[in-house]
């Protein structure tokens, strides 16, 4: 079983699925309280037909090129998310569906067109629906790694301004900090976060890896800087224990294995997390109930 991780495929493999649960992770923390949670699940749908459409274009299956043409239909449905919020009386949130649905089907209607033309059927387009990262070369991971990497750094380098963007934001306009600068350079990070995760995860999975670590590293700590580490750690956990299992069969997809290590992860936090975790709250409550019953002896 261990014999897999000597394989160099598997550690390349594993490699970018952690530094890519990190980046999930770090980024699903911004999406937490921005309350966008649903915004990285319809982005990540509309990214499907930028990829077949970018390999329409260019006739073959290079990462660097279709997370472009990913991350230019995701951005196109951020900017119609935005517009038809603004301009007319539906909510946010109908938005993100209608838009999640529409580009959805757009991109599975391409992808039927695509598998139709000469080479189509092999080019492993149907992997960024569900994803399959045993099926990316070295080039796609280092592509995978740089990116994410460079989203890492980003929140990093400017930390206290997405504390005061995400928290204070009339204070942050205050002091002369651009909040629709801050809005665009959110939006990017989401975006890129997304668009390299496709391939490994998929369209339909990679919003779960932005939002679970965020929510499960929210049981076990009130500070938005201790829960930027926890989450980043509980992504890169469920991306390397997701790969290796998978490893560990034939043909087993990675993307819901990842997906299911981080619901574990979730699971653990739910029960045992400190801050509002149920088994440690019905202890705290139990033991707040027995200083009372001693108090109120005390008091008779």
């Amino acid at each position: 079983m261990w014999s897999i991780l000597l394989h160099s495929n598997t550690i390349w493999v594993m490699l970018s699925t952690t530094i890519l649960g990190i980046a999930a992770g770090v980024v699903g923390c911004l999406a937490y309280w921005k309350r966008q949670n649903l915004m990285s699940d319809a982005l990540s749908h509309a990214a499907l037909p930028g990829v077949v459409i970018a390999f329409l274009i260019i006739g073959e299956k290079n990462l660097l090129i279709l997370v472009i043409g990913a991350a230019a239909t995701s951005l196109v449905g951020a900017l119609l998310i935005q517009w038809v919020t603004t301009s007319s009386r539906i909510t946010e949130d109908t938005a993100m569906g209608i838009v999640l649905s529409v580009f959805y089907g757009f991109g599975v209607m391409l992808l039927s067109i695509a598998n139709r033309s000469a080479g189509g059927n092999q080019s492993g387009l149907n992997n960024f629906i569900y994803g399959q990262a045993a099926a990316m070369v070295r080039s796609d991971v280092i592509t995978m790694i740089v990116l994410a990497g460079f989203v890492i750094f980003l929140i990093a380098v400017i930390f206290k301004e997405w504390k005061l963007y995400l928290f204070d934001a009339g204070f942050a306009q205050g002091l002369g900090r651009s909040i629709k600068g801050m809005n665009t350079l959110y939006t990017i990070i989401l975006v890129i976060t997304i668009v390299i995760g496709i391939q490994a995860v998929g369209v339909i999975l990679m919003a779960a890896m932005l939002i679970i670590p965020a929510v499960s590293s929210r049981y076990w700590t009130h500070s938005f800087k201790s829960m930027i580490w926890l989450s980043g750690i509980f992504g890169g956990m469920a991306g390397a224990l997701g790969t290796w299992i998978s490893a560990t069969g034939s043909g087993l997809p990675t993307g819901p294995f990842i997906v299911i290590v981080s619901a574990g992860l979730f699971l653990i936090a739910l029960l045992f997390g400190k801050e509002k975790g149920l088994i440690i709250h019905v202890l705290q409550f139990k033991s707040q109930q027995k200083q009372f019953t001693v108090r109120k002896k005390e008091v008779s």
